[in-house]
């Protein structure tokens, strides 16, 4: 009996203390609705996705690199479609700025590298700001041939060696 009427007072007093949402005009919960969802405000909540897109973006323009030919900085055709996108989110991101790496294969001097990674560079930068972008938020700068992407002496390697890589990053 003893345990019946303490199971009873436990029930009692769980129902009573349940949680209770009242609905709004809109037909949605007053919780729902509130300006502190989760305890951040909508302000707050904004900030939060804003972020997120801008991580997102920081991630897609460092995800695709363009590449060259032996001993060239011209851009391809491909390459230039690829830039075209990366302006696109770069538009759209006006608070990021962008890092351009200019790579080379390891065939040459190391200052002949250093030169031809920096025209590489400047090439994409080029195209980056007759695109729109504000030439402020570029920069630009050469490894030659001290960063591989790919080990080897070989036509292989060299062809994934000789690059741009993209780092973008809010301002």
């Amino acid at each position: 009996m003893f345990v019946l009427i303490v199971l009873a007072f436990s029930l009692a007093m769980a129902g009573g203390c349940s949680k209770k949402v009242s609905s709004t005009p809109a037909g949605t919960s007053a919780a729902s609705s509130s300006p502190d969802a989760g305890g951040l405000s909508s302000a707050q909540l904004e900030a939060q996705r804003l972020a997120e897109l801008q991580r997102q973006a920081i991630d897609k323009i460092g995800a695709d690199r363009i590449y060259f030919a032996f001993d060239r900085s011209e851009l391809s055709d491909q390459s230039r479609q690829v830039l075209a996108e990366k302006a696109e989110l770069l538009k759209t991101h006006a608070a990021l700025s962008l890092l351009i790496e200019g790579h080379c294969d390891e065939r040459g001097t190391n200052e002949y590298n250093m030169a031809l990674g920096e025209r590489r560079a400047r090439a994409a930068y080029e195209y980056l700001v007759l695109m729109g972008i504000a030439s402020d938020r570029i920069t630009i700068i050469s490894y030659g041939e001290e960063y591989p992407a790919v080990p080897g002496s070989n036509e292989e390697a060299w062809a994934k060696n000789r690059r741009d890589e993209f780092k973008a990053s809010v301002n």
